[in-house]
């Protein structure tokens, strides 16, 4: 990442609300948009210049509120260079939409390996070869990217790793939480195709063969009672509960935006829906993670 100039870099304090991605081509922004979609942006790709004021004006037409968005203008758009400067004055004119300019680049050697890996000809290089192409946009954007409150250099970066970037980076998506929904599930109908990690509770003692229990679910007293009296019961809630403390904040470091911890028995009635209690509380103090609970089939008898 590189630097953005000194009276640039006074800009990064508070929330961008309106976010515009430029750069070479190649460089990552179609990923980067992909990025900022899953961190909650309303956004929008190879965007006509001229409308960028339009799209500002749509993002606050809920009174006071500003939808977070994002957008990506570059080389595509014949009028790019000519009408960039001023659109981008008009943004940042509007003081409500915190706007962030970031420019993402990669080195030559970078570009030409991915323009032929993907067999896709580079947009200034109808007559030419791809790193002529390149050479010659890198010195049209120049003026453009020493506009940038953010340079991103991509050369180094995978798929993941530029998500994660973006998620770190200040103004951006650092304070959106991971979402982790427990889901209890019985086996009998059907596994949770949105499980991403799934733990089965059927070897506990099962209160279905207990008449008195039958009809309660795991969330009742005597149930967990039940449960509780049996040593495995506890250490398997102690040792499952403590893998998903280290798995969780892996996931997140990964950038993952959800995820769904599944829990099932026969039926979804008794031991998942205690179990899944029970890793509700033990997991309630995690930091940058909202926590869901769902009962997919406790009460669906």
């Amino acid at each position: 990442m590189g630097d953005a100039p000194p009276e640039q870099r006074a800009l990064t304090a508070g929330t961008a609300r309106f976010v515009v991605l430029t750069g070479l081509s190649g460089a990552g922004k179609s990923q980067a948009i992909n990025a900022l979609e899953d961190l909650g942006y309303f956004c929008v790709d190879n965007l006509p210049t001229s409308l960028l004021p339009t799209l500002a004006r749509f993002s606050e037409s809920d009174g006071a509120r500003v939808t977070p968005t994002a957008v990506v203008v570059d080389m595509r758009d014949p009028a790019f260079l000519d009408e960039f400067p001023r659109a981008l004055a008009s943004l940042r004119r509007r003081q409500s939409l915190g706007t962030l300019l970031i420019f993402l680049e990669a080195d030559d050697n970078a570009l030409v390996q991915r323009f032929s890996e993907t067999r896709r000809p580079h947009p200034l290089a109808a007559d030419q070869t791809v790193l002529e192409g390149i050479r010659k946009e890198r010195t049209a954007l120049a003026r453009v990217k020493q506009m940038a409150d953010t340079v991103f250099d991509t050369s180094e970066l995978n798929v993941h790793e530029l998500r994660r970037a973006f998620r770190d980076l200040p103004r951006v998506g650092q304070d959106k939480p991971l979402v982790v929904t427990v889901l209890s599930f019985g086996y009998k109908h059907g596994i949770p195709l949105e499980a991403d990690l799934m733990f089965d509770a059927r070897c506990l003692p099962n209160p279905h063969f207990v008449p008195a229990l039958r009809p309660l679910t795991g969330r009742d007293r005597a149930v967990r009672d039940y449960l509780g009296a049996a040593e495995a019961t506890g250490l398997f809630i102690d040792k499952t509960a403590e893998l998903l403390r280290f798995l969780i904040p892996q996931y997140a470091a990964e950038g993952k935006s959800y995820l769904t911890v599944a829990v099932g028995c026969t039926g979804g009635r008794h031991r998942s829906v205690m179990v899944a209690e029970a890793f509700r509380q033990r997991l309630a103090d995690l930091d940058g993670v909202r926590l869901r609970l769902e009962h997919r089939d406790a009460f669906s008898e």
